[in-house]
């Protein structure tokens, strides 16, 4: 309630249903299957600015992270298949991931991804390995309940963003409902309730 109110938001309604019910405890995925995760959504923004086909398929098979594509990401990183402005909009995403093991030290709704973010991960020019990449930055992962919480707060956000637009009326100063639903879907995969399996990065519902 206080990062809403800092940014001059109003409590949502009672109403709204909370992202772990039951009481249940949250679980944060393995820190391997996040690491994956961002190294992925780094190909696919490298694929974005024109990375030949053929060695971003290389750089994930020497990185053993090929189960852990979706089927539209093969397609694009393969075969160029899918709409360039989609996946570039995916940056806010990786960018929430990179938040999640450390990377960058904040997830601030009010500020896009930042600038020195290409610095914290695989050098694909190198290339640098996912290996070498993974011994080069050793941070701590976010903490499960830390990250519960930040995801309570980003589906607050996005509820926002949503009654904005069904209303018509324009979205919060400073808000981009892109940025939030990207950052958003990061923190639905990596977080899950006690006794829950944790979702596949295309099984995630908004």
């Amino acid at each position: 309630m206080d990062g809403l109110g800092a940014l001059g938001i109003p409590a949502p309604p009672e109403r709204l249903p909370t992202p772990f019910s039951d009481n249940r405890l949250p679980k944060l995925r393995y820190r391997v299957d996040m690491e994956a995760r961002a190294a992925i959504l780094n190909v696919v923004q490298a694929r974005v600015f024109n990375m030949p086909e053929d060695l971003a398929m290389r750089w994930l098979l020497d990185a053993h992270v090929l189960d852990h594509l979706t089927p539209d990401e093969w397609g694009f990183i393969a075969c160029g298949r899918g709409e360039r402005a989609r996946y570039a909009d995916q940056l806010e995403s990786l960018y929430a991931v990179s938040w999640l093991i450390g990377l960058v030290d904040h997830l601030d709704p009010a500020l896009a991804c930042a600038e020195d973010l290409p610095e914290m991960l695989p050098d694909l020019r190198r290339p640098e390995s996912f290996s070498e990449w993974r011994d080069r930055h050793l941070t701590p992962t976010r903490d499960a309940a830390v990250v519960a919480e930040m995801l309570d707060f980003y589906y607050c956000l996005d509820w926002v963003c949503d009654q904005a637009r069904r209303s018509g009326s324009p979205l919060p100063r400073g808000i981009d409902d892109s940025l939030v639903w990207h950052r958003r879907w990061a923190l639905e995969w990596a977080v899950h309730a006690e006794g829950h399996r944790p979702l596949r990065w295309d099984e995630v519902r908004l």
